[in-house]
């Protein structure tokens, strides 16, 4: 493994994003500060508790996945396309770095963009509820996780994507929905009986209910089912790229 080429694409990535820094960090504690509003105020004020935790601490990890599988899979697109729109992309194919050398430098930077996000909306939460962490360990180590495995999604769709246009399909059009239906604001466990079964096939909802497991101690899926699909995603993500690489799709022409 050629540790100073993953340095240098990681340190070019995190250099880019330290110049946007007050946009990728104002914006997060704005958006959580108008969901607590409308959904913990509003909404809280009607709804008093799920599984037993204040409605406004329930969507606390919900909110933190919304923005952070949102922030990995954009900016490790933005990440990977822009090299292939300047062209500057066929330097790193010509260089002596392999293909899993420039995968991890370009999603290490994005999956490090999206943990300090998720961080700062987790202490943007305590201003307005009382945030408590059943496993920090686990909350710490789940949200590691869950930034890699979708900034490595977010790469794939960065490589596959022609234009700006389809850049932002699929968090616009696919991610946002899932996380929106996959349990970020409620329990699945709400949901009748047929319904719950429809949401299983949510790839999004194994890791909410595991994130919010760290918190709660409860969770709305098995937790080893939920950790063996996770796991399955990322391979799948892993066997793409290698495939990507491999024949050079939309990364030669």
């Amino acid at each position: 493994m050629n540790w100073c080429a993953v340095w240098a694409i990681y340190r070019h990535e995190m250099s880019r994003a330290v110049r946007t820094t007050l946009q990728s960090l104002v914006a997060p504690v704005i958006t959580t500060s108008l969901y607590f509003v409308v959904f913990g105020g509003a909404i809280g004020s009607r709804i008093q508790e799920v599984e037993g935790v204040s409605y406004a601490s329930f969507i606390v990890p919900g909110l933190i996945m919304l923005t952070v599988l949102t922030q990995s899979v954009t900016n490790a697109a933005f990440g990977i396309f822009f090299p292939k729109f300047i062209g500057s992309i066929y330097e790193y194919l010509s260089a002596p770095v392999s293909y899993l050398e420039i995968t991890l430098g370009f999603v290490a930077a994005a999956a490090t963009k999206s943990f300090v996000i998720g961080l700062v909306i987790l202490v943007t939460a305590t201003a307005f509820v009382e945030v408590r962490v059943a496993h920090p360990a686990a909350m710490v180590a789940l949200l590691t996780m869950t930034c890699l495995v979708f900034s490595l999604f977010g790469f794939i769709i960065g490589i596959w994507a022609k234009n700006f246009e389809q850049l932002q399909l699929v968090p616009l059009l696919i991610i946002t929905p899932l996380v929106f239906l996959g349990g970020s604001f409620y329990s699945i466990s709400m949901l009748p009986e047929t319904w719950q079964t429809v949401t299983l096939f949510n790839p999004v909802v194994y890791l909410i209910s595991t994130y919010r497991w760290s918190f709660f101690g409860e969770a709305d899926v098995n937790l080893a089912f939920s950790m063996a699909m996770i796991a399955l995603f990322a391979a799948v993500c892993l066997a793409v790229v290698a495939w990507m690489f491999r024949t050079g799709y939309r990364l030669r022409t």
